[in-house]
């Protein structure tokens, strides 16, 4: 151990004439352990929310949507969906129907996103099957009824549960008379009801057969476009590049969840780097509370600080001595804050004793993830901004003059 951090250490564990100083200390390490558990606490509960985002948004949609410039759609034939799924990565794919329209149950009214689908094939592809209650083997009834599974909050809002009959309204696809277009109106009956986690799906969408939806729509033989599961959904962007090379280009075209949900995922990101700005705040207080804390010492030191130099320590050694008086503060807080930081978040996740609101924020506990580089992203942060607090005071310590330091005293 060179004599500069020996003296340091002295100086940090040695019991000062002036108690204050001591007290000033240990309410720095406090700051920084504070600043630190909070900072790793929150940006773990903030990777939790968008990984239960990320992970509902991919139950409840395809990797890859594959749609047409043509306005009648894409053909619907296995040909299609054939040459979709040899693509390298590309694990399955779906059709399905897209429109909107208007369901009425009961007297009231509100309005609904139809999609129809296959269902045998949409279990490869997507989740929603897992969301739906009673568990069923198909949309349509054995007699021949076209059936609706319908989001429980839309459910809830037109008072229907399964069983119930409710009618289907399309303003848009209408049937061609004397007078004018004539919207199309059918009936179905409510086979389940799904709950995926994500209110916007919940409220306001409508899974029906995809038979029953050409049939109702007026498109016999078209689909909207075709749904893909990939083996790695974070090739999404790459796949979804091949597969329109795949299928000749133009009029075909391929959207990415990453690049329907970039707003989303930008806006989180976006908020967790605003997080970690605002709470590094904490430790940038702490900081300046070393500095306070090695001016004064700095003072109560200055006959140590000339006898030291007089005996051929250069400024650079002085420098050094409280620069690191002051960066052990630092360390010591943010190790602790550190372990602070890894016990809190490992009770938040095993425990889960903080609940919320699932209406509102569609989940009932707080997740939690924790990720090795925010833990040392917010330590390296935390250390340079402490080792930034002991630059000022160590300058001045290097600047005393032997002789006056030692009259002074």
């Amino acid at each position: 151990m060179n004599f500069e951090l020996f003296i340091a250490k002295r100086y940090l564990r040695a019991k000062r004439r002036v108690s204050f100083i001591s007290l000033i200390s240990a309410i720095s390490v406090g700051g920084v352990l504070v600043g630190v558990a909070a900072l790793t606490i929150v940006l773990s509960v903030m990777n939790g929310f968008e990984d239960e985002v990320q992970r509902r948004i991919v139950g409840t949609n395809a990797h890859v949507i594959v749609l047409s410039h043509d306005r009648h759609g894409l053909k619907a034939d296995d040909e299609l969906l054939s040459r979709v799924e040899s693509v390298a990565g590309v694990e399955a794919a779906a059709p399905f129907v897209y429109s909107k329209g208007m369901i009425t149950a009961s007297g009231f009214s509100d309005g609904v996103v139809i999609k129809g689908i296959d269902l045998a094939r949409e279990k490869r592809v997507t989740d929603v099957h897992q969301n739906i209650s009673p568990v069923i083997e198909g949309i349509d009834l054995p007699d021949g009824s076209r059936g609706i599974v319908l989001g429980h909050y839309l459910a809830n809002s037109l008072g229907v549960s399964a069983g119930d009959e409710v009618v289907l309204t399309s303003p848009l696809e209408g049937n061609p008379t004397i007078f004018g277009m004539i919207p199309r109106v059918k009936k179905f009956e409510v086979v389940g009801i799904f709950s995926s986690g994500m209110y916007d799906y919940d409220s306001s969408f409508g899974y029906i057969s995809i038979d029953a939806a050409q049939e109702f729509l007026g498109r016999p033989g078209y689909m909207t476009g075709v749904e893909v599961r990939l083996e790695d959904m974070y090739r999404a962007p790459q796949v979804a590049d091949d597969i329109v090379v795949a299928l000749g280009g133009f009029p075909y075209t391929a959207s990415s969840w990453i690049e329907l949900n970039r707003n989303l995922f930008s806006w989180m990101k976006t908020e967790k780097i605003v997080m970690f700005i605002i709470l590094m705040l904490i430790v940038a207080v702490a900081a300046f509370n070393i500095i306070s804390t090695l001016i004064m010492v700095v003072m109560e030191k200055r006959r140590d600080i000339g006898i030291l130099k007089s005996m051929g320590a250069t400024s650079k050694s002085v420098m050094r001595i409280f620069m690191a008086e002051g960066l052990a503060v630092g360390l010591i807080g943010t190790v602790l804050g550190s372990v602070a930081g890894f016990v809190g978040c490992f009770l938040l996740q095993k425990y889960k004793f903080i609940s919320l609101p699932g209406d509102v924020y569609f989940i009932d506990r707080l997740p939690v993830k924790m990720e090795a580089g925010d833990f040392l992203l917010v330590a390296l942060a935390a250390i340079g901004v402490c080792f930034a607090a002991t630059l000022y005071p160590s300058w001045k310590a290097s600047r005393l003059v032997p002789v006056e330091a030692i009259r002074r005293e």
